[in-house]
Parts: structure tokens; C-alpha cells; sequence
């Protein structure tokens, strides 16, 4: 599943309140061009190194940017509160097709969809990793997030890259600290090990009808559907990291949908809050958090 990269960079810098932004292209791919916005604090000292968050937008794999209104609202918090934002784009690979990412896409096309997300992630984290003197970045703290479709190449990335990726020597060198997932799920909950568990922030609604918030079908197909895939959402996903004695922070939604998704500004201080004393500071932390909808 490894394509040919050729990497090729283009910074174009400005200055936006107290950070810069650079944009590099960090992979070529047939006839995609994957760039990435780096948000840099302006007051950054020549020999610090920060936390990254390296953060995939949501759209079902057909829509969404890197450079949204939220996307750009999340990296801004991120720079003014020690960190260094990454967000990128990768493969829609839905986009324009017939059958969409639902039920009638097939469970081989959403897994093929996963799988290429995942490698585009990793492709980013190399190039990040690879030039993480320049970029001011400290290569043991990277946080992987996303939200939705972008969660869901997250956890796979992370959490089942020997599942996804066939060459998995090529990305030896990333060890992710940590996850955030907005509405995310992933295909087989076993795949976290005592080995590549890590602290991670999980926000859900327990109705999401597209992503599941226990175990069940993505955008709840039925059986005979040719996009039926078993999906393992939040609430399987903290049962296996308390088992494994791993930090999370679950903030659960009952009777939440898909809007749960969106990134929730208000929140940004408790999850700021779990980082810096689970990832930072290694602490470990098994925080459920419930809340009803309105």
C-alpha cells in the first residue's frame, strides 16, 4: 500500500496574532499534492522544542480542510498554550464517488479508504519528525487528533498500523504520546497493546448514527448492506486502555449524534489539563466524563 513519495516543500509564512504559519507539501500522491499548515508561537526560542498536535479534519473522506475556520480557531489555541499545531491534508479518496463513504460503499472500500488516511498521517509525522530541529518540534511528544472521518484515520494509524500499512519498517521511528478523537472508532479494539497504548481523549455521542459510539455497524448499515463493517467505537475503546491500565479522558454525550464530532472549544482547558499531566508529565489519569443533550 506504500506509494512513491516526492516530497517536495513550499512555506508560505505569515503572521497571525502571536504565531506564524508555514505550509509545506509533505507527500505527492498520483494527483494529490498533501500539504500541511505548521502554527508556530512568534516567541519561541531558538533551542526549545514543543508538543505537536498533528491534527486530520473531518468530511467522510470527501470534504473538510485543513485550513477551516475550526481547524485554524484549534491550532491558535494550541500555539498561545505551549504547543506547535500541525494541521494537514491527506487523501479524500470518497470524493465525487457515487456510493459516498455509506452503506453502499463497500466495507473493502472503506477499509482501503482507512488504510490510505492512516499512511498519509504517518507520511506526515516522518517529514514533521525529519525536520523537527528546523520546526522546533520535540519528536517524543506528538499527539495525534482528529475529529470524524479524521479520527478514525488517527486510531487507525496509531493503534492499527500493522493491520493497515504493509511496510511498517518505514514509520519504526514514530511512537506517538498521545491521541485525541472527536466521534472516532476503529475496526478491532485488540489491536491497543500494553505496547502502543497511550493516553487518549475521546469525545462521543451515545446515538452517533454514523460512527459508533459502542460496537456496531458504521452509519448502522444492515447486513445485507455492501457497506456493512463492525466498528468499535469510543466506549469499547476506554474499557480496553483502563484494562491496559492506560490514561483517558472519555467525555460521553448521552443521546449525542454525530455533532459531538466538532471540535469543543469549550472543553479545550480540561483537555489541555489531561495532556499536560498524562503526556507531560507521565501521570496516568481515567477520567469519565458524562453529560446529557439538551
Amino acid at each position: 500500500m506504500k506509494s512513491i513519495i516526492k516530497v517536495i516543500i513550499l512555506i508560505i509564512s505569515f503572521t497571525a496574532f502571536s504565531q506564524s504559519v508555514k505550509t509545506h507539501t509533505y507527500a505527492i500522491k498520483n494527483s494529490d499534492s498533501l500539504k500541511l499548515d505548521i502554527y508556530t508561537p512568534n516567541t519561541i526560542e531558538d533551542d526549545t522544542k514543543l508538543p505537536v498536535v498533528i491534527w486530520m479534519h473531518g468530511g467522510g473522506f470527501s470534504g473538510g480542510s485543513r485550513d477551516g475556520s475550526d481547524e485554524q480557531r484549534f491550532m491558535n489555541y494550541l500555539t498561545e498554550n505551549g504547543f506547535i499545531g500541525v494541521s494537514i491534508s491527506y487523501r479524500l479518496l470518497r470524493k465525487g464517488s457515487k456510493t459516498g463513504f455509506g452503506c453502499q460503499c463497500s466495507k473493502q472500500e472503506k477499509l482501503f479508504t482507512f488504510a490510505k488516511a492512516a499512511e498519509d498521517l504517518l507520511d506526515a509525522t516522518n517529514y514533521i519528525i525529519q525536520n523537527s530541529d528546523y520546526l522546533h518540534v520535540n519528536p517524543e511528544k506528538i499527539i495525534a487528533g482528529g475529529s470524524s472521518a479524521g479520527a478514525e484515520a488517527v486510531l487507525s494509524a496509531v493503534y492499527m498500523r500493522n493491520y493497515f500499512i504493509e511496510n511498517t519498517t518505514v514509520y519504526d521511528n514514530i511512537n506517538y504520546a498521545g491521541v485525541i478523537s472527536f466521534a472516532g472508532a476503529m475496526i478491532d479494539e485488540h489491536y491497543i497493546t500494553k505496547q502502543n497504548a497511550v493516553p487518549t481523549v475521546l469525545f462521543h455521542g451515545t446515538n452517533d448514527n454514523i460512527v459508533p459510539y459502542s460496537k456496531a455497524a458504521h452509519h448502522l448499515c444492515k447486513l445485507n448492506d455492501k457497506g456493512y463493517l463492525i466498528l468499535n467505537g469510543s466506549g469499547i475503546i476506554f474499557k480496553r486502555l483502563e484494562q491496559l491500565n492506560t490514561s483517558y479522558y472519555l467525555f460521553r454525550v448521552e443521546g449525542g449524534q454525530h455533532e459531538i464530532a466538532s471540535i469543543p472549544f469549550n472543553e479545550m482547558d480540561n483537555i489541555k489539563y489531561f495532556i499536560n499531566n498524562t503526556i507531560v508529565q507521565s501521570k496516568i489519569i481515567q477520567t469519565k466524563h458524562l453529560e446529557f443533550k439538551e
